[in-house]
């Protein structure tokens, strides 16, 4: 029997949505992102290109989720599974953990004859954004960590990379948990002149639905923490403070010193 452990974490018409505006958005945010990451970008208008590009894809979310409590078809609960294989899986599994339920969405690591596997449950445009996400970060943790002077040699260097992705990961957490707070707030502002059901009884509805996904395709959970060793955990969070959270570069698979 698999090993099961959770990860800690309307009005209808018949007029049919657009959803123009919301793909605009998106594409505005891939844009934002694409000239970010530009090796030729100063770093000051890379900053604010990135800042600029998380409040557009918090504001996506919101949009996609006020879309939805009035057109359910627009956005429907779903999940993904997610395998992630070593070298670092461990790593990866608690990058995507965290910025999956930092876009609302809940996840259960179930352990197999195959391996490690990270089961996403949310509504489709959260998972779209935490795919985005994550596939982006993986590769910009990989660059950001080769290029780092690691200190030791043999298993004191490998706990120092673990500790050093760690730290990265929890910063740009951080980063797109504060980015959507923001963004539930500024739709929450009168001045934002919203129409319609308020996003915080929005938002409250799909945590409930997402959580009753989770309870019926798995009964019985237990928590699980991650932990670490090495001495490169504050490295890793100020360099994950810098990071794009976003981008238009999905690649399937890791690069560089992840693959280490």
């Amino acid at each position: 029997m698999p090993d099961n452990t959770v990860l800690d974490n309307t009005v209808l018409n018949n007029t049919v949505p657009d959803n123009t505006v919301n793909a605009d958005l998106l594409d505005r945010v891939r844009k934002l992102l694409a000239k970010a990451e530009d090796e030729g970008c100063p770093p000051a208008e890379a900053e604010a290109l990135t800042a600029k590009a998380a409040e557009l894809m918090a504001r996506y979310g919101i949009d996609r989720a006020l879309l939805g409590a009035l057109h359910p078809e627009s956005d429907k609960p779903a999940d993904r599974v997610f395998s992630l294989d070593n070298p670092w899986g461990d790593v990866k599994r608690h990058l995507l953990a965290g910025l999956a339920m930092a876009l609302r969405c809940q996840c259960v690591q179930t352990r197999t004859a195959d391996g490690t596997r990270l089961h996403v449950f949310g509504y489709s445009s959260d998972l779209e954004r935490a795919d985005i996400l994550f596939t982006s970060l993986l590769v910009q943790m990989a660059r950001a960590l080769a290029a780092q002077s690691v200190p030791g040699a043999g298993g004191a260097a490998r706990a120092w990379r673990r500790s050093w992705m760690l730290g990265y990961c929890t910063a740009v957490v951080t980063r797109v948990r504060a980015a959507e707070e923001a963004a539930v707030a500024a739709a929450a502002d009168p001045a934002a002149g919203e129409t319609g059901p308020s996003a915080a009884l929005v938002l409250a509805d799909r945590s409930l639905v997402v959580r009753r996904q989770v309870a019926a395709a798995y009964p019985r959970l237990r928590k699980s923490r991650v932990t670490y060793s090495g001495g490169g955990y504050g490295d890793g969070y100020r360099e994950g403070q810098k990071a794009d959270i976003g981008s238009t570069k999905l690649r399937s698979r890791s690069a560089g010193a992840i693959g280490r």
